[in-house]
């Protein structure tokens, strides 16, 4: 959650120098896409083809390696046939560079690349139907699949551990817990936090490891009409998240982002599972825990976006619309059960003809 001080401003004549001086192109339009802690802009060139010139805040920007190791996941998958942006490399072969500019808070340094434009609308704005869920699922255990192969000396930079958006940080929300004072709900979210740390982290050597993309959630997949008059993935973005963790951990967070977008939530889980375990079957450890990883998620999310409207009023909104759908479907999912919730999604993940 980077500060405000910290997120990159170039602006359009800056960036155009930066893009004809690393990687002799000519901006011919440039403008603004949409970005929580980064810059990301639009760059169509005269020499043909569309860029995302994806500037990184000054703090992550610290991280280089991290930032790299991304860049090369991003990589492996575009090769195994998954639609992930690739890095087009600076003049000198470097995937990315290190800039020096002043954005209003004295000079301070960005990483910046160069990434190849994919084309669709947010998942978001598609009609969620069985079949595009299913997508989704499948989608997500080929990607983590396909990162298990993943090779680079300094892979170890993965293990983030105490990174807060890591499903195996849930224990660490107790410290933010004061933004719920006086909310009915901060009970429920103790209580999840409670049976994660009593239930889970026990259990925690059965799942198996790999490692996460970490955020596949609704704002990061992007589609694309299809010839069935549904829609097909066409994009998969950010790789901010990526870390070591479980298969199990990106089934959770697919299901959960899936939910906020769907009128009826715990319909969600049954095509999401179906096309997971297509692909990856859950052992008996990972099933039993899966609901419990869905609510730490959305505890996660609520938690997490109070905390940040503290740090950044002027978010307020935007960030509420989204948390105050996650409360809804945290008190469903609460007060429906572990029993209920998991006879919808199993019976419905084994009912799913693909």
């Amino acid at each position: 959650m980077a500060q405000k001080h910290t997120k990159p401003n170039f602006s359009p004549s800056q960036a155009k120098d930066v893009v004809k001086r690393l990687f002799r192109l000519t901006a011919s339009e440039i403008c603004s896409l949409p970005s929580y802690d980064d810059q990301n802009l639009y760059v169509a060139v005269v020499e043909g083809g569309e860029y995302v010139l994806k500037i990184m805040n000054s703090e992550d920007s610290k991280n280089q390696t991290l930032v790299e190791v991304q860049t090369i996941a991003m990589s492996l998958l575009h090769q195994n046939g998954l639609p992930a942006q690739t890095a087009l490399p600076t003049t000198s072969g470097q995937l990315m560079s290190v800039e020096e500019m002043d954005c209003g808070y004295g000079c301070q340094k960005y990483l910046v690349r160069l990434l190849t434009y994919l084309p669709g609308i947010t998942i978001s704005k598609a009609p969620l139907t069985p079949q595009l869920l299913y997508e989704t699922g499948k989608t997500a255990a080929r990607m983590d699949q396909i990162l298990q192969e993943l090779q680079h000396p300094h892979l170890s930079v993965l293990q983030r551990e105490k990174f807060i958006w890591s499903l195996s940080s849930v224990p660490l929300l107790e410290e933010y817990l004061n933004v719920f004072d006086g909310d009915p709900l901060q009970e429920v979210v103790k209580d999840v936090i409670h049976q994660y740390k009593t239930t889970l982290v026990p259990k925690r050597s059965n799942f198996r490891k790999c490692i996460n993309h970490g955020d596949f959630n609704d704002l990061n997949i992007l589609v694309q009409p299809d010839e069935t008059d549904g829609y097909r993935i066409s994009g998969i973005l950010d790789f901010g998240d990526m870390n070591t963790g479980y298969y199990i951990h990106e089934l959770a967070i697919n299901i959960t982002h899936m939910m906020k977008e769907h009128p009826e939530p715990v319909e969600v889980g049954g095509p999401v599972l179906a096309g997971w375990e297509s692909v990856i079957p859950l052992n008996e450890a990972e099933r039993d825990r899966l609901y419990l990883l869905v609510l730490s998620r959305l505890c996660q999310l609520l938690v997490l976006s109070r905390y940040t409207v503290k740090l950044h009023p002027e978010n307020a909104e935007y960030l509420m619309i989204t948390s105050k759908r996650g409360v809804h479907i945290l008190r469903h999912l609460w007060e429906l059960g572990k029993e209920k919730v998991e006879k919808v999604w199993f019976q419905s993940a084994a009912q799913f003809s693909h």
